[in-house]
């Protein structure tokens, strides 16, 4: 399938599918013409990308681990998991020090404004 089907396919922008191609997310085959051209399976990879991106991991990392993806975009090799955990962890610690930054923010403006405003739970 050209870019453009895939595109269509997967919902991806053409620059995206690009994008992917040169961190070494997916793989083409070029035409005689130069076009590029990609296997069956490429819907289901940029499906898998797209998963992983939506999880938080970045290229660098995905590139690294796609090859463990199985299946469906959500399905994983469990030697992942270890990696994973770390990342949900790294995830938890900064949004606890996003609470207590907003905590402190939110006194600073209601000393400022003579009132207490609601913090988060």
């Amino acid at each position: 399938m050209k870019i453009g089907e895939l595109a269509r396919e997967t919902g991806v922008s053409v620059r995206l599918l690009r994008y992917y191609e040169e961190q070494g997310l997916l793989d083409s085959e070029r035409t005689p013409g130069g076009q590029r051209v990609y296997g069956p399976d490429a819907p289901a990879v940029v499906r898998r990308i797209r998963a992983l991106l939506g999880a938080g991991l970045p290229t660098r990392v995905i590139a690294e681990v796609l090859d463990c993806v199985c299946g469906s975009e959500a399905e994983i090799e469990p030697c992942l998991n270890p990696m994973l955990v770390a990342r949900l962890d790294a995830i938890d610690e900064k949004i606890h020090d996003l609470q207590g930054t907003r905590s402190s923010l939110a006194a600073l403006v209601a000393v400022t404004e003579g009132r207490q405003l609601a913090t988060a739970d």
